[in-house]
């Protein structure tokens, strides 16, 4: 308990009569002026406020001795001064357990171990152990029978060395060989007695075990003469069969055994506590170094235990120290455990305090333990309103990924599993009949084509001019059309039927409603945004998307082999909810996927090695960050899932767009241009217009291009030509003055002069509504 000075002013007049402290006998050391507090009198007691609590109440002290002076009411007064000499008191500070409220045990918030062992209730755990004892008695038996010929040599050159050491092992039990020795010692001492004692004992024993040899041999020779004459041949031979095994394991040598040795034990160390703190006072801590020399400061609330294929500890780190600032050294960690890096994971406990380390140590390296299968590889459905299985941890549990209401952004290498990860998010979705797809993959290998057949939207190519144009079409669709029209079904919906005014799963099930999930996915996407035409307007509308769309049911999904500030602007990186990671070479890249400064918080996706494909750090699905591997599908998988939710969606009747047959316009309607139409419907002689008027005359002129765009979408589509819609003083119909927003004439005639030189440099022309141009030369 710790205390603060007081000083007594009742004894002041007595301290000119106590020893001088140079000559105090006593020998009391210096007095440190902590906090003074004078003693009140009765009166002062008299007029203080009694609601306050006093000391003397609230904590417990022993009776004072017959030399000292008791304890009195006394006011607090922190900026009071210490007078020169004044005694002080030590007074208790520190709460008394079961005096105050939040203290007794019942207020506690003690975390409770579960009654069951982890190894017998986890099912990961359970599932390792079954597996392994599967494994290796298949291993066994394949060793074993290979080298069948070779033991029967062996036991054909054993079986008479096997029989002469039985005999002879026989005979000198029946001789009680083994008081020989004792004999012979008392003849050389020439002791009568004793040898007369030990020839007794022999000789009982002797004709006792005739006796009981004797016995034996009747049954003994009866059930072989059984076993040669009228036993069945199966049962003579086997019995044969394991008598010529004993005689050849009694006639082998200790480093020669009959059989050899299937397994060599390859046991991974035990991970213990005195491991651990070597390993942390070795990572170069001041506060970790001095908890190890003074063997306090680091400890385990709980025990060391299995769990799955590995060891599980959970530390108490020292004041100060956290969890990130052990995963931020996690190669020197696990040079210090002497295991492999994939092996040792570090990481918080999102549901304790900064300083709970939880270590994982595995049995082997991450990148070499079996892949799981995907649990929808082979049945079932899914239903992105609910979490599904995206991946597995370090210790082969399930990962699962919660997509709507968020978005999603994947990032890595080359050929380091990125489009598997989005493969496993592609046909998940697909296996939801509700969910309607805009897949677009700009690397034109096809390696989506397995959910084509169940797509609304769906196009691959090589990131040419076409194929950008058709990811825009579905990007304007999205963006200028379907976001305003499902705020505008939302908003009209009563309050009981949508309270917190975004989609749910009844709604989405509402056919007549349209607010269907929408995913749309974009593989390779800085070939989109680091386009000079397509770029800047693509980034605005994915923005547009990201803010707006989680809650009116659009999840956006977007794959780079190249994060950087120009293939993924930072408004769009930014943005991201759900992050994935796999291999990437500088801290740039790591934090262009995973957010600023994840790096230097020790969330590092630069440690993976070049075998760890499919391996990344999945970040914003939950509390804390996890080290995940993508479930594996290969394109046969992909195919038969990809089969399998088209019949989903077929007996669901939730088939559209290009999975019905429909062909997009972009690629084979008419030619046109969103500058042309405007300047058709644009009144003779008007300078100026509002966009709403322009928005009404284009859905009469091509309703299926022009249906739903309002204001914005208006002029989100007019900014890559260099127009910005503003405000405009116009009159309506019934002569009534406002300001809208909307253009002027000479704003849209120095558009169309720009996009006509354009087009006599650019081969071919596309125009900002996603439809192909005629294509001119100079």
């Amino acid at each position: 308990m710790r205390f603060i000075g007081r000083k007594n002013d009742d004894q002041d007049s007595d301290r000119d009569q106590r020893p001088d402290d140079d000559n105090d006998p006593i020998g009391m050391g210096e007095v440190v002026p902590l906090h003074r507090e004078p003693v009140r009198t009765d009166a002062d007691a008299t007029d203080a406020d009694d609601s306050r609590p006093r000391v003397q109440d609230v904590i417990a002290r022993p009776a004072p001795a017959a030399e000292s002076v008791a304890p009195a009411d006394y006011d607090v007064d922190p900026d009071e001064d210490d007078e020169e000499g004044a005694e002080v008191r030590p007074v208790p500070v520190d709460p008394v357990p079961g005096s105050v409220p939040g203290l007794f045990p019942w207020d506690r918030t003690d975390e409770r171990r579960a009654p069951i062992p982890l190894w017998v209730s986890d099912a990961a755990t359970r599932k390792a152990a079954v597996r392994w004892v599967g494994d290796m008695a298949k291993h066994k038996a394949k060793f074993h029978a290979v080298r069948t010929p070779l033991y029967a040599g062996r036991v054909a050159v054993r079986v008479p060395r096997g029989g002469a050491r039985v005999l002879r092992d026989y005979t000198r039990w029946v001789t009680d060989a083994e008081t020989r020795p004792l004999r012979a010692e008392a003849v050389r001492k020439a002791d009568a007695v004793e040898h007369m004692k030990l020839a007794q004992k022999t000789a009982e024993r002797q004709k006792a075990r005739l006796a009981i040899s004797g016995v034996l041999a009747v049954p003994v020779l009866a059930g072989l003469a059984v076993v040669v004459f009228a036993a069945p041949v199966p049962v003579a031979v086997l019995l044969a069969v394991g008598a010529a095994s004993w005689l050849g394991v009694r006639g082998g040598t200790e480093d020669t055994p009959l059989f050899g040795r299937a397994v060599v034990s390859g046991k991974v160390p035990e991970l213990t506590s005195d491991m651990i703190i070597r390993a942390l006072g070795s990572l170069n801590n001041s506060l970790l170094n001095n908890a190890v020399k003074s063997g306090r400061g680091i400890t385990f609330p709980a025990p060391i235990t299995r769990e799955g294929p590995g060891w599980r500890a959970d530390i108490d780190l020292p004041h100060g120290v956290t969890a990130n600032d052990i995963m931020e050294k996690r190669s020197a960690l696990a040079s210090a455990l002497r295991r492999p890096l994939g092996c040792v994971w570090p990481e918080p406990d999102p549901n304790q305090h900064e300083g709970r380390l939880v270590l994982w140590v595995g049995d082997k390296d991450m990148a070499q333990s079996r892949a799981a299968a995907w649990p929808l590889a082979r049945k079932g459905k899914a239903d992105l309103f609910e979490p599904f299985a995206f991946a597995t941890d370090q210790r082969g549990r399930t990962v699962s990924l919660l997509l709507m209401f968020a978005n999603m952004l994947i990032g890595a290498m080359p050929r380091y599993g990125k489009t598997f990860a989005l493969r496993v998010i592609a046909l998940a979705a697909a296996l939801d009949p509700l969910v309607r797809l805009y897949v677009y993959e700009l690397k034109g290998t096809g390696d989506l084509a397995s959910i084509e057949d169940s797509c609304h939207r769906y196009h691959s190519g090589p990131a040419e001019t076409e194929d950008l144009e058709a990811t825009m079409a579905g990007l304007r669709e999205i963006a200028n059309v379907e976001l305003s029209r499902r705020a505008k079904v939302i908003k009209s919906l009563p309050k009981d039927k949508c309270p917190e005014n975004k989609v749910t799963p009844e709604l989405a099930a509402n056919k007549s409603l349209g607010l269907f999930p929408i995913l749309l996915m974009i593989d390779e996407c800085q070939e989109l945004f680091k386009s000079d035409e397509f770029g800047a307007e693509a980034a605005e509308l994915c923005e547009k998307i990201i803010k707006r769309g989680p809650a009116l049911g659009i999840i956006l999904v977007l794959a780079t082999q190249k994060p950087d500030s120009k293939s993924l602007p930072t408004a769009i990186s930014s943005n991201m909810g759900i992050r994935f990671c796999l291999r990437v070479m500088d801290q740039t890249a790591n934090d262009m996927v995973l957010g600023t400064s994840t790096y230097k918080a020790g969330i590092r996706a630069t440690e993976f090695k070049a075998k760890d494909k499919g391996i990344g750090i999945l970040l914003g699905h939950g509390d804390s960050h996890q080290t995940v591997r993508s479930y594996y599908i290969d394109g046969p998988a992909a195919e038969a899932i990809g089969k399998r939710a088209h019949q989903l969606r077929e007996k669901a009747g939730t088939l559209s767009g290009q999975a019905t047959g429909e062909t997009p316009q972009t690629a084979t309607g008419p030619r046109y241009s969103l500058l042309d139409d405007i300047a058709a419907v644009l009144a003779p002689g008007a300078d100026k217009v509002w966009s709403e008027t322009i928005c009404d005359r284009l859905a009469d002129l091509r309703p299926d291009v022009y249906r739903g765009w309002d204001a914005t979408g208006l002029s989100n589509a007019l900014k890559p030509h260099g127009i910005t819609t503003g405000q405009v003083w116009l009159t309506d119909a019934t002569g009534k003055g406002a300001n809208r927003r909307g253009f002027t004439r000479a704003d849209l005639d120095k558009a169309r002069r720009a996009a006509g030189q354009a087009k006599k440099t650019t081969k071919p022309v596309t125009d900002s509504d996603g439809e192909m141009g005629e294509e001119e030369s100079a």
